[in-house]
């Protein structure tokens, strides 16, 4: 009974001791003159250790590069804000994936409670910039490539540049179904 009741105040001081805490960023980003338009953009709170990161917002910048991201958690220590954003800017056709550039958010910002009070403004960020310790978001989960904005990894692609991919596959599935076709025939062939 007794280590039962000391078990139950010690999982009520730990749950009392999580505290809702937020943020939010915005700002606007460039591609060289112009705005960098439907690049993908999260929100996360970084943790070190077994605790998982959580995603705490994400979305896509719009048609002038504008994008404003808000979101908390629950955590035992301030949490560790951090934006991320993916991009093909100023990136060669020819790189897998997209380039990720992480930019850690002024704990000053952080406030408490489910919305956040406070807005960072991390400004213009051009993103032709190659930024320290940028890396590359390889994997692209089937949902993204398909789903809502499935060009981000391509913005810059053009609806033309998009049908002649899809003339080349569709000539590349013909050419395969023939040469399918033609070693049937060879079989029947040497079989009669």
């Amino acid at each position: 009974m007794n280590k039962t009741f000391i078990l139950l105040v010690a999982l009520f001081g730990l749950t009392v001791a999580m505290r809702d805490q937020s943020i939010a960023v915005k700002g606007r980003l460039l591609c060289g003159n112009g705005p960098a338009a439907n690049v993908r953009v999260k929100l996360w709170e970084e943790d070190t250790g077994p605790d998982p990161d959580d995603l705490l917002d994400q979305g896509y910048t719009d048609a002038n590069g504008n994008f404003q991201l808000q979101g908390g958690t629950a955590e035992l220590t301030p949490i560790d804000p951090v934006f991320k954003v993916y991009h093909k800017c100023d990136d060669s056709k020819l790189k897998p994936g997209a380039r990720k550039v992480k930019f850690a958010l002024p704990k000053s910002y952080i406030t408490s409670g489910k919305v956040a009070k406070k807005t960072f403004d991390i400004g213009v960020l051009n993103l032709e910039t190659v930024f320290a310790k940028e890396e590359r978001e390889l994997l692209v989960s089937r949902r993204r490539r398909g789903g809502f904005n499935a060009d981000y990894m391509d913005p810059d692609a053009s609806q033309e540049d998009k049908k002649e991919e899809k003339k080349v596959v569709k000539i590349e599935k013909e050419e395969e179904s023939a040469e399918s076709n033609e070693s049937e025939d060879s079989k029947k062939t040497v079989e009669v």
